[in-house]
């Protein structure tokens, strides 16, 4: 069986509705169950249950031929990886935001801007693209205290309607980037299983309507 890498969480519930839709249900609810790994009805997928963070490494690392993870871990984590497949749910946007009274001065554009995030290495790449110094702090928790008192001049984080920032009085200044759940494949098992994994690919592409 191609071994599937999922993540649990905010993820799981919409990646077990495509599954079930491209014919690939797995045996058990992945969200109530216990184990580790999880066959499916088909017996042609065994699915792996890790945390976000660390899907893309299992299969980069070819523990999972392939597996499921947002845009957003993909940027920050930035692995070695095959990306055919945009699978167009978990949609957000990966967004800089801040207090709507924020501006920049002249005479400080040279002291470096402040950012939370649990995003470093985006917004450090962002904001040097940009040719603006910046001390990234990165945090674990919920990100939008750092601007509301003051630890940050804003927070690099990701926004699906915006109520969360509008509850804690700070607006989108700019988007980064436009994310969704990808199908991720490992380079090696591309070659090694095409057939297996150009199935699969179609499969899931014939259930999200898109492009193989």
């Amino acid at each position: 069986m191609l071994r599937m890498a999922l993540p649990t969480g905010r993820v799981l519930k919409e990646a077990q509705r495509l599954l079930a839709a491209a014919g690939l249900s797995p045996a058990e609810d992945l969200s109530a169950t216990r184990r580790l790994t999880v066959p499916s009805r088909c017996g042609r997928v065994e699915y792996l249950l890790v945390k976000p963070v660390d899907a893309p490494l299992y299969v980069e690392q070819g523990v999972a031929d392939c597996g499921i993870s947002g845009k957003d871990t993909l940027m920050e984590l930035s692995p070695d990886l095959l990306e055919p497949l945009d699978l167009g749910f978990a949609r957000c946007r990966l967004v800089v935001a801040g207090k709507p009274e924020l501006e920049r001065k002249g005479d400080n554009l040279l002291s470096p801007v402040r950012i939370a995030s649990k995003y470093p290495r985006v917004a450090t790449n962002y904001f040097r693209k940009k040719g603006v110094p910046a001390t990234v702090f990165k945090l674990s928790g919920s990100v939008e205290i750092g601007a509301v008192l003051g630890l940050s001049h804003y927070i690099v984080d990701i926004v699906e309607t915006g109520a969360t920032l509008r509850e804690n009085g700070l607006v989108v200044i700019e988007e980064i980037a436009a994310c969704s759940a990808r199908l991720v494949v490992n380079r090696a098992a591309y070659y090694a299983r095409l057939e297996e994994i150009r199935e699969l690919m179609q499969h899931l592409a014939n259930a999200t309507g898109a492009t193989p």
